[in-house]
């Protein structure tokens, strides 16, 4: 690890909540958490190209990212001490940790410099992150700070559900906070708003009768 969480008290948050968590998070999430895979593909990572994650987690998506694109270089930061020592090992284990550099961080608040000698990426992305960071709109112009000319920004996260039953969205709702979860609902509008700022365009579609949301923001 090169740098410490910029939130002491979120951190503890997310270890206590992830410390036994960790070892079944990526058999349970694989039913709920829709769209990761799609995230991944359209990345279309360049030749030699950088990535960044946000949010990394146990390293689930860096894993197939790097499975995916064999010639880019990979980085993820995290908050929680236990989800990176998890994603660390799996990177040890499928043998990528020469490819994928992590760091402990605070998404809404880094320097990707001091962390990983870099402080631009072809691509960055979160992938149901920003519904579990509390300062998520600060996330989001930390995310665009950090992509290179030309680049882009990926997010896929939990959508406002506007066309599932209401009893459902209800349910989803309260059971997702249990896990210190809240979708997004201003998300797209907050997109739009740094867009605007940024001369960038924004791809932002919802998916599954808005049970989650995949949106691209490319900078020019």
């Amino acid at each position: 690890m090169s740098a410490v969480a910029e939130s002491p008290s979120h951190a503890r948050l997310m270890d206590g909540v992830y410390r036994h968590q960790r070892h079944i998070y990526d058999l349970t999430r694989k039913f709920y958490l829709l769209g990761r895979d799609d995230l991944i593909d359209a990345l279309k990572v360049p030749r030699n190209g950088t990535v960044l994650e946000l949010g990394c987690g146990t390293g689930r998506n860096l894993s197939l990212a790097a499975e995916r694109y064999p010639k880019a270089w990979f980085y993820g930061i995290d908050i929680s001490r236990v989800m990176l020592a998890t994603a660390e090992n799996r990177l040890r284990r499928e043998h990528i940790d020469d490819i994928v550099r992590l760091a402990e961080a605070d998404a809404s608040d880094f320097n990707a410099a001091a962390l990983f000698g870099r402080s631009r990426f072809d691509r960055v992305f979160l992938s149901y992150a920003l519904s579990m960071i509390p300062p998520w709109e600060r996330t989001i112009a930390a995310a665009l700070d950090c992509v290179e000319t030309g680049g882009s920004l990926h997010i896929v996260d939990f959508g406002r559900q506007e066309r599932l039953p209401g009893w459902f969205r209800q349910g989803l709702r309260r059971w997702l906070s249990a896990f210190h979860v809240s979708p997004r609902d201003s998300l797209r509008e907050v997109l739009e708003s740094e867009c605007e700022k940024r001369g960038a365009s924004l791809s932002f579609d919802s998916r599954f009768r808005g049970y989650a949301v995949h949106a691209v923001v490319r900078l020019p």
